[in-house]
């Protein structure tokens, strides 16, 4: 991309207790990284400053915008690397204007940084993610989450909820979540992309030994994206088809619940997996790491996943951008 086709990129700051404003800046001093888009970070100058000085990096000689939220008055309100209330509902109003920006077409994408669920539940809201807080801005009523990495790219049929609550699977959850996968893969690059559906018990049930919802759910779902005109193989054991993905044979593996997609991603490639938003009208994509508060303030951050992210963010917008040209 040539300077007059960069994108402009909301990133948000996340918790400002936390190692969202380190790992924003690190990426931003990689000039390989910055020139990729115009970057405005969503967020407050007195937690930039006190990241910046922690980390000897002179904000003077990065490429970006700050659009200021003012949520702190003052850092001395926050402990870096402590829970709080004020932390809590400073990331989400971070969030929440990031979210604004690229709805009224100011962003192209936006990119954020590590929030904490506890923190936000402090101030008294009832917070499950950003994926679902996002969602809910938007209103948008089917998201998921991806999360994209080199080697594998994993869609979740539930994420945040119990176990027990994620085995109540349906029909139409499921195909849904095989329709969204395959859509935010076209986003991805993949012209064509090969997907598959892992199953929900051991074996994929092994033929009712072990359950029936695959062949009774899952199988029924895998049928009526088939009809639909997307290719998918399924249900897969999921001891096995995630070693099967990774080596090439599917771009997409469909995961019945959180812990069954997230533990093949982070094992295999934990720095360059991203975490993207699917389902709702804008591209956003995300770390897939936590605020690190035992870590935070010290300069000991690694901003390689936060990179994987930006970099994520451009493809996506760039892909989105070219994909309305050829449409129009």
């Amino acid at each position: 991309m040539t300077d007059t086709m960069k994108q402009t990129i909301a990133i948000t700051m996340g918790d400002p207790a936390g190692v969202g404003p380190e790992v924003i800046l690190k990426a931003l001093a990689d000039p390989e990284v910055s020139h990729l888009a115009d970057w405005v970070i969503v967020g407050d100058q007195v937690m930039l400053d006190r990241a910046a000085a922690t980390c000897n990096i002179d904000t003077a000689g990065l490429s970006f915008t700050l659009r200021s939220v003012n949520a702190l008055k003052t850092d001395e309100s926050i402990r870096i690397g402590e829970l709080s209330a004020f932390a809590g509902a400073a990331a989400v109003e971070y969030v929440r204007i990031a979210t604004e920006m690229c709805l009224h077409k100011q962003a192209a994408a936006m990119v954020t940084a590590p929030l904490n669920k506890e923190a936000v539940t402090l101030t008294g809201r009832s917070f499950s993610g950003h994926t679902e807080y996002i969602a809910e801005l938007c209103g948008a009523r089917e998201s998921r989450m991806l999360l994209a990495g080199p080697r594998l790219n994993v869609v979740h049929v539930s994420t945040h909820t119990s176990l027990r609550n994620a085995c109540n699977l349906t029909v139409e959850r499921i195909y849904r979540t095989i329709e969204l996968g395959h859509e935010a893969m076209r986003l991805l690059g993949h012209v064509q992309p090969r997907i598959v559906v892992c199953g929900l018990n051991p074996h994929a049930g092994e033929h009712g030994l072990f359950g029936s919802e695959d062949a009774e759910i899952i199988v029924p779902a895998i049928n009526q994206a088939r009809a639909y005109g997307i290719p998918c193989d399924g249900p897969a054991a999921p001891d096995t088809v995630f070693l099967q993905a990774s080596h090439g044979k599917y771009d997409l593996v469909v995961a019945m619940y959180h812990d069954q997609g997230h533990i093949p991603m982070k094992l295999l490639d934990f720095d360059d997996t991203v975490n993207v938003s699917i389902g709702i009208p804008i591209i956003r994509t995300s770390v897939d790491h936590g605020t690190a508060f035992d870590i935070a303030g010290k300069n000991l951050a690694n901003p390689k996943n936060m990179k994987a992210a930006m970099r994520l963010a451009v493809s996506m917008a760039k892909n989105r951008s070219e994909s309305a040209s050829t449409d129009s």
